[in-house]
């Protein structure tokens, strides 16, 4: 009898949250909540793109507290038939980000994850991005996320060997997020367009565009594009090994 209610205890858990397995439940990335507050946003170092400097005040959200992975968007492949990427040059491992995918292919994750699981899933908006790589209301006013040394806190060309690694094996931030600077750049649900210098609340950027903003600097890049503030924008369409990215949960 005791053997048989072991037995039941175990398949119980196994299944988990939800009714699914847990193999399912592989697709859903760690977030991290993030108390709502108002900040400076942009530098007025950096480039021109990051001028000037407003004040920005956000409503509480939640962010991954990783990119997300090959293996979670793996889940995610298998359970809607979605091809995967193309593989990089340095091969699929589970823990690394997720490389290879655009704009679109994030959005169609982030729906996923909402479909299967409920709750609304979707990607940073760039002041949400901005606001979680700076600590939030526990920022310490560091040039990168996690601290003055990129060395300690992202993956970047100097210390990559050129290539993308396992989420989480650098410092985390303030609010225990990683890899917010370098690895990979992280699709932002944002329209790209140049700065008002206007006070706003929980901005969206412009209505429409051409290209979507990307955050956070990459393994490919010098320590000058993977600052807190640093922006580039590419059209939705466009893939590349050092593109990936992470989701709000609001």
């Amino acid at each position: 009898m005791i053997v048989l209610i072991t037995i039941f205890l175990c398949l119980s858990i196994s299944v988990g949250i939800y009714g699914q397995s847990s193999s399912s439940l592989r697709g859903i990335p760690e977030v991290i909540f993030v108390k709502g507050g108002t900040f400076s946003m942009g530098s007025t170092a950096g480039e021109d793109r990051e001028r000037p400097v407003r004040s920005v005040t956000l409503n509480d959200f939640s962010i991954g507290k990783n990119e997300v992975t090959v293996l979670q968007y793996r889940v995610f492949s298998e359970d809607t038939g979605k091809k995967m990427p193309d593989e990089p040059s340095w091969g699929w491992q589970d823990n690394h980000p997720i490389v290879n995918v655009n704009y679109n292919d994030a959005v169609e994750y982030c729906d996923w994850l909402g479909e299967k699981y409920g709750d609304k899933w979707r990607l940073p908006t760039e002041a949400e991005w901005e606001y979680a790589a700076r600590g939030g209301i526990q920022s310490k006013g560091y040039n990168y996320a996690g601290g003055d040394d990129l060395d300690l806190v992202g993956w970047y060309a100097k210390n990559s060997g050129n290539q993308a690694h396992s989420v989480g094996r650098k410092i985390a931030n303030e609010l225990g997020i990683h890899d917010m600077n370098g690895n990979v750049w992280e699709w932002c649900i944002d329209w790209y367009g140049e700065y008002s210098g206007s006070a706003a609340s929980n901005p969206r950027g412009p209505s429409s565009g051409v290209s979507r903003v990307l955050r956070g600097g990459s393994w490919v890049n010098s320590a000058v594009y993977c600052c807190v503030s640093t922006r580039r924008h590419l059209g939705p369409s466009y893939r590349n090994d050092y593109n990936g990215f992470r989701v709000v949960l609001s």
